[in-house]
């Protein structure tokens, strides 16, 4: 299959089960930790991949370059306790649970700060290139929710272009296909199994790629806010295809927003990394006065930041780095993107805002990085492993998809082929829930004939259009809801999916502008029956967390359910709404 590894001219239209053992969907960290894993395993005495052990025959197709992903932007680090300091896998634990405000699966954390470190030690190995002290020790930097310092960074702000760099250079070392700028569009399901993908090539040929195994690690869906700090890839593409698919998803209202992007036109939004105020910079409303705890989670953050952007009628604040020592050297990346647009940090207040960053839920998995369809495994973003509950710790991003890419890899090497009732997956396994609402999937699978579309009239404008849903998103569920506005979002989008239709995409444009409409559809449904304020979802006709709501939401083929959450002895956060200084 060497005509595969460069997606123009490509001359085949199947790729077979028989020629490609696992398709890997997505080129982020948690894709290609898998990918690597699965193309060349690690040798019984443990010197690195690609040594004496033969590999399955791995596919990884991505709609863009390999190097371009969300990974590619991560800008804070990789929180994982490394031995040799005061931290311990407990309070990284605990402070995991704490900002996850008691939708954290216990299980699902305690893999991931257990086996964090050796996953780290091995993207070293690999020959990333973290920043050290001057003895030659790993740098430790402290973020928001963090107890203690226990973030390791590259290029003092460029620690995803590092961890990506590192995972490419071995993934075409061992990959049997790269299939770049290809777009995936739907599952193949037959026999009640995934069997691979439908997909359009980069020259616009409609083709199945086919595989005994396929991973959705596609990353978020920050493209359905008109303010987001993700690329223009993070269009919700393996969360609409499993929604599509009836596959279960799971806490898809928790959008967490970073507090601390730039205002700045540009877009993606650049981040001020959270290492700033971990280093001592401080949130300044328009009177130049602090008004909430700098380390405090994103949520509380971004609430207090939209309370109080509100109160004072301006679309912006301030982050004010001017005290900080050498900035220029520990925050390069940050200092020449400031620099472009002609502000210094050591004399200029920064003005941010709120951008919508990371997806909390999605596909739920079990442990092993299974979702409830055979064959059909995923990690990073686009998954639900309970990992991050109703609010993402900072810096887990990373981590949970080199543990969870690697542990998924790890069981389809062990002869693993379906969920295990372990993890988020126990609860869908156990009891189907309490139903709520109709299946998102029951919109229509763009799988369908083209004829199919017609009825609904001329395609609209997908520029014009996806910026009416995006921009319908941030002012309907944007940082703080309501029923009211949840309820307008949704007739934009409403009239958005009747006004395209379905059938087979045209081209990458139209197939993703479907995916955001899938996916808002989802959001703004769970977000609707959420009746309270927890994490990354609130709301300013329910602003208190209750704990009759410590339950989940999934989308399933058959509907939307309310589940069981977490046990009752797992900690709540009770948060303010918003949050204010404790001083």
């Amino acid at each position: 299959m060497p005509g595969l590894r460069t997606a123009p001219g490509v001359s085949e239209t199947t790729v077979t089960p028989d020629e490609l053992d696992v398709l890997v969907l997505g080129s982020g960290v948690a894709g290609l930790s898998a990918a690597v894993r699965l193309a060349a395993p690690m040798s019984a005495e443990g010197g690195g991949f690609g040594t004496d052990a033969t590999g399955l025959r791995v596919g990884v197709l991505t709609k863009a370059e390999l190097s371009q992903s969300a990974t590619r932007w991560a800008q804070g680090g990789v929180a994982a306790v490394l031995g040799g300091d005061e931290d311990s896998t407990d309070l990284h634990l605990a402070d995991t649970l704490a900002a996850g405000a008691g939708l954290c699966d216990t299980d699902a954390v305690r893999v991931l700060v257990d086996e964090g470190p050796s996953r780290v030690h091995e993207l070293i190995a690999m020959g990333a290139v973290f920043d050290r002290q001057p003895g030659g020790a790993l740098a430790l930097a402290r973020e928001g929710g963090h107890s203690t310092a226990r973030v390791v960074h590259a290029g003092g702000a460029a620690t995803g272009a590092e961890v990506e760099r590192a995972l490419v250079d071995a993934t075409r070392a061992s990959a049997a296909a790269v299939l770049e700028e290809w777009f995936a569009f739907d599952l193949l399901v037959e026999g009640g199994r995934c069997r691979g993908v439908r997909a359009l090539t980069a020259d616009g040929r409609v083709v199945e790629v086919r595989a005994t195994h396929t991973v959705l690690a596609t990353g978020g869906a920050g493209q359905l806010f008109a303010v987001t700090t993700n690329p223009a890839e993070a269009t919700a593409d393996g969360l609409a295809m499993a929604l599509r698919a009836g596959v279960p998803v799971a806490d898809v209202e928790f959008m967490q927003f970073h507090p601390t992007a730039l205002h700045h036109p540009a877009m993606p939004r650049p981040l001020l990394s959270e290492a700033l105020r971990g280093h001592g910079a401080l949130l300044r409303d328009a009177d130049g006065s602090r008004f909430v705890d700098e380390l405090a989670p994103r949520d509380v953050v971004s609430r207090a930041m939209a309370e109080r952007m509100h109160a004072q009628g301006v679309d912006s604040l301030w982050l004010d780095a001017t005290a900080l020592a050498s900035f220029d050297s520990r925050f390069p990346t940050i200092a020449a993107s400031l620099l472009t647009i002609g502000l210094d940090p050591s004399r200029d207040w920064l003005p941010i805002a709120p951008a919508a960053h990371y997806l909390s839920g999605g596909v739920i998995t079990d442990l092993w990085g299974a979702t409830a369809l055979p064959g059909l495994w995923a990690a990073g973003e686009v998954a639900c492993t309970g990992v991050h509950g109703a609010n993402r710790l900072a810096s887990n991003s990373l981590l949970e998809g080199m543990v969870f890419g690697a542990r998924l890899a790890e069981s389809i090497l062990g002869g693993g082929d379906g969920p295990t009732p372990t993890g988020v997956m126990e609860v869908v396994l156990d009891a189907p829930g309490e139903p709520v609402g109709a299946s998102v999937g029951s919109t229509g699978s763009v799988e369908q004939d083209e004829g199919d579309r017609s009825a609904a009239g001329p395609r609209p404008d997908v520029v014009k259009t996806r910026d009416s849903l995006q921009r319908a998103m941030t002012e309907g569920a944007g940082v703080v809801r309501s029923a009211d506005s949840l309820a307008g979002a949704g007739v934009t989008v409403d009239a958005i999916g009747a006004a395209m239709g379905t059938g087979t995409p045209s081209d990458r444009a139209h197939g993703e502008l479907a995916n955001l409409v899938t996916a808002a559809r989802s959001v703004l449904a769970s977000a609707t029956v959420r009746r309270e304020t927890r994490g990354a979802h609130a709301r300013s006709d329910y602003p208190e967390l209750s704990d009759a709501w410590c339950r989940r939401i999934v989308h399933a083929g058959d509907g939307m359910h309310v589940v069981a959450g977490p046990p009752a002895s797992e900690p709540s956060r009770h948060l303010p709404f918003p949050g204010t200084p404790d001083r």
